[in-house]
């Protein structure tokens, strides 16, 4: 199976739903920030590995804390995995800190600044 064939897009979809869905719902580690969302799966094409993209609406702290608390309850995690995903091996999983929403967000404040300050501009002029 290639990386980018059919169903290994099928399968890092239905794994980044479930995965989404277990961490929403069934794990109670106090230390996960309630503002956790996966944002992309890659599952290995052997479905050996899995690396889970993690991004928390926070402050640095709450992701450290929310990466150390899904890395510690990985096991849990990935038993209901395997009870809700029907696949050959269930995938140990790696979560990693994805800072993308976050940098998005930061871009988009910025081009506001620049966009609204040209905005205030002509409807002054018009005035």
């Amino acid at each position: 199976m290639r990386k980018n064939s059919i169903k290994n897009i099928r399968i890092n979809s239905e794994v980044q739903k479930e995965l989404s869905r277990i961490i929403r719902d069934e794990v109670k580690d106090p230390r996960i920030h309630p503002m956790t969302s996966i944002t992309s799966v890659e599952v290995a094409p052997d479905l050996k590995t899995c690396k889970a993209y993690v991004s928390v609406l926070g402050d640095a702290e709450a992701v450290e804390n929310t990466v150390a608390g899904l890395r510690s309850a990985e096991g849990y995690i990935r038993s209901c995995l395997a009870r809700t995903v029907n696949l050959r091996n269930t995938p140990q999983i790696r979560f990693i800190s994805d800072q993308s929403i976050e940098y998005g967000v930061a871009m988009t404040r910025k081009i506001d600044e620049v966009t609204g300050g040209s905005r205030g501009e002509e409807t002054d002029d018009a005035d």
